[in-house]
């Protein structure tokens, strides 16, 4: 049996909250080992909508595959076992404050994993030196500077080794400088670990870098999903408008968008 290409697939996806509709007939397919960017104005209901991938929300309609399977019908150990294949970075990184940088991201391997307290200590520095935080583990999260704690989240969500890794705006709350750091450190991960990433961000066009698809979220459907370059190229007048309106004159080939985000040793 051929494998679908698609790590997630949204069909249909319909979610109304007080009778207010905010998801109206999604429908989006996340390719498998590349990174899809969700973007849109304030209030589209792009957090929502990773929500739904996680299985924290249930749709009024439509199904949430993940794998061929759909989260939706998944209740108790069944839907946990499904979730030990994502790693998430929320918008606030939620590192524990009373822990240490080490402890952090060894959380999840004492908690969801058999590994002996020396192999934890193997992985976390691992992890630790490919995260450029060599030197922090002893440190509690209030030590950090913001970019600091984006890599520890980073670091912890990849403990467990997932296929797909969410991020619900990951660079809120940085200057700049920081946001293209972080931008860089998520397309080196990427590449090297190959798994699926989808990345709910307003931070545009810095984030068309990052992606292999952009899907854009308005008035509750996904009114675009393709390729940096093809939207910028698009005819559709949706399209041209919110590329004017977002990146006015802005342009990036795929050789320049590799050079930006190139990975050094």
């Amino acid at each position: 049996m051929t494998q679908s290409p698609f790590s997630i697939r949204l069909i249909d996806i319909h979610k109304s909250f007080a009778s207010q509709p905010v998801l109206r007939g999604v429908n989006l397919d996340i390719e498998r080992g590349a990174t899809t960017v969700i973007c849109g104005e304030s209030g589209q209901g792009k957090s929502v909508l990773l929500k739904h991938i996680l299985g924290l929300l249930k749709p009024d309609q439509g199904q949430v595959l993940i794998e061929g399977e759909d989260i939706c019908r998944l209740k108790g150990a069944a839907l946990n076992q499904l979730r030990t294949r994502f790693g998430v970075l929320f918008q606030g990184v939620a590192l524990f404050d009373s822990m240490t940088v080490f402890d952090n991201i060894a959380l999840p391997l004492r908690e969801r994993s058999r590994l002996s307290e020396p192999e934890v200590k193997i992985k976390v520095e691992k992890s630790l030196q490919m995260m450029d935080l060599g030197g922090s583990a002893d440190k509690y999260p209030d030590q950090l500077s913001g970019g600091m704690k984006k890599r520890v989240g980073l670091a912890r969500a990849l403990q467990l080794e997932p296929d797909i890794l969410l991020f619900d705006e990951p660079t809120t709350g940085l200057d700049p400088v920081k946001s293209h750091d972080v931008y860089r450190l998520f397309f080196a991960t990427q590449k090297r670990l190959g798994y699926t990433s989808v990345i709910v961000s307003h931070d545009i066009p810095k984030i068309f870098n990052l992606a292999d698809k952009i899907a854009i979220l308005h008035q509750g459907e996904v009114r675009a999903c393709m390729a940096p370059d093809e939207l910028q190229r698009s005819l559709d007048p949706f399209v041209r408008e919110f590329i004017i309106r977002v990146m006015g004159e802005f342009h990036h080939s795929n050789a320049e968008r590799a050079q930006d985000f190139v990975f050094k040793e």
